[in-house]
């Protein structure tokens, strides 16, 4: 459990050199270390982890990295919003002791060469629209699990089928960490807290908690699909697996994705 003399209000210290981190990292080892993996543009859904992490853990280490290999389309990378400087404020807030910031020269000094794939799950919902999605996330991942060494990494359940993907990696190749799942945070009209809802016009803004209602309220997956399409959403996907449904669209430009437990 955490050590209550760790959590301060000053700011993190932040890493933007993998190898000071590397050689900093082996001071924590009588330690136990939480980690919140984010790509930046922080809100109260990352919020929710970081008091989570900074409750369990002695250390809380933050990443922001705007993963390149994740993105499928060039436009949405250069779209996604980046706020290191507010960052830093609100981790300093939450009690975060370190950010790491890389450049991609450092995530990928192989220039990608190598990469983590999975066969199953990331073919479907977000996987069959998003080409290679899946694999950049997994490999970004596991080079931060493998850098931070953390004893327990949370991601939030807006994201599941990235969670379960995720849970599935560290568990085929042992790794240590154990990733632990926090509930999706959503805004008083029932939209999921999202970096891309930045994006969001006004008008797209006023509309976009129809969709995490038309993913609840619908009984069946098509009733759901055509509701969407009727309040102007272009609809990606809608489909149940297992006990959840999930769901992405589009509605002014910005993608949205979520899920509900059925």
């Amino acid at each position: 459990m955490k050590n209550e003399t760790s959590a301060t209000t000053k700011s993190p210290r932040v890493f933007t050199s993998l190898d000071a981190w590397t050689v900093f990292r082996k001071s924590l080892d009588s330690k136990s270390v939480g980690f919140v993996p984010t790509m930046g543009a922080l809100h109260e859904g990352h919020g929710s982890l970081l008091e989570r992490a900074r409750a369990e853990n002695d250390y809380v280490v933050l990443s922001i990295y705007v993963n390149p290999t994740q993105f499928n389309d060039p436009k949405d990378l250069e779209k996604y919003p980046r706020t290191l400087e507010s960052d830093v404020a609100i981790a300093a807030k939450a009690g975060v002791d370190f950010v790491i910031a890389p450049t991609y020269a450092q995530m990928y000094p192989d220039q990608y060469r190598y990469k983590v794939t999975e066969n199953d799950l990331s073919t479907k919902l977000c996987g069959a629209h998003r080409p290679g999605h899946f694999d950049g996330v997994l490999t970004v991942v596991m080079k931060l699990f493998n850098l931070v060494r953390a004893d327990r990494a949370y991601f939030g359940e807006k994201d599941y089928q990235q969670l379960e993907l995720i849970r599935g990696m560290a568990a085929a190749f042992f790794m240590q960490t154990q990733v632990l799942a926090c509930p999706t945070v959503r805004e008083a009209d029932g939209l999921a807290m999202s970096s891309r809802n930045l994006n969001l016009d006004s008008a797209s803004r006023t509309q976009a908690p129809a969709f995490a209602a038309a993913l609840k309220s619908q009984s069946t997956v098509e009733a759901a699909r055509e509701t969407l399409s009727k309040n102007g959403f272009d609809v990606d996907y809608v489909e149940d697996i297992g006990n959840r449904r999930y769901g992405a669209v589009r509605i002014g430009g910005v993608r949205l994705i979520d899920n509900v437990e059925l």
